[in-house]
């Protein structure tokens, strides 16, 4: 698939309902840096398709769910946005809930694309604020966020009781 070598030649658009089987598939790379030692892979990728199955089954109000193709109109890979309550101020913010990128369009600019398309759908709703929450023990995910101006907030912890 290689082709776009930079993030001008990925379009981003609005998700239809033709790009469900992609996004699904694309969504198990969700759980591909391995997630802790208390979650299965399995339990990963069925909790990030839960959002977007429901997504294309009757989008939820305040949501947005994006592609990124190349200039074929080949998808590349996908974001899927929410508004969430800020848990200090109860002020509606953009949550980016999922980002991910399909394996053969690894490098070829679709994800700084869906997060710059990210931020533009947060401030066509008035938002001030882009959140989203990322594994702690996916450091190359985490280093791409930062890169591009994120910052932790704060840290949840665990503890496995059984």
């Amino acid at each position: 698939m290689p082709e776009p070598k930079d993030a001008r030649s990925v379009a981003v658009r609005p998700a239809r309902i033709e790009d469900r089987t992609f996004v699904l598939a694309t969504a198990a790379r969700l759980a591909d840096f391995g997630p802790p030692p208390w979650r299965t892979i399995a339990e990963v990728v069925a909790g990030e398709s839960r959002a977007l199955q429901l997504f294309f089954e009757s989008a939820p109000a305040a949501t947005g769910l994006l592609i990124a193709e190349d200039s074929r109109a080949r998808p590349l890979g996908f974001a899927y946005l929410e508004t969430q309550l800020d848990f200090f101020t109860r002020r509606p913010h953009a949550h980016l809930a999922e980002l991910a990128v399909a394996r053969e369009a690894e490098g070829l600019g679709a994800g700084g694309a869906l997060l710059t398309a990210s931020e533009d759908w947060a401030r066509g709703r008035g938002y001030s604020v882009l959140t989203l929450n990322v594994f702690d023990g996916n450091r190359h995910a985490r280093d791409v966020y930062e890169r591009r101006g994120f910052s932790p907030e704060y840290v949840r912890y665990i503890k496995p009781l059984g």
